[in-house]
């Protein structure tokens, strides 16, 4: 993180584009892992089921 030297106490700090980079942050990574990760939770439940049945 940058430290902001304040020459003028009135005037705003001029370093803010951390923030908008933290709010434009793309979620899209996040979003295929959890996909891939409830197909593969429902693949295996899929499987024991068939192999429940199968064994009856």
């Amino acid at each position: 993180m940058k430290s902001v030297n304040y020459h003028n106490k009135d005037e705003a700090p001029k370093d803010t584009d951390t923030v908008t980079r933290q709010e434009e942050t793309s979620l899209k990574g996040t979003f295929v892992s959890v996909m891939l990760l409830g197909a593969f939770i429902l693949v295996t439940w899929a499987l024991v089921f068939v192999l429940y049945i199968e064994r009856q």
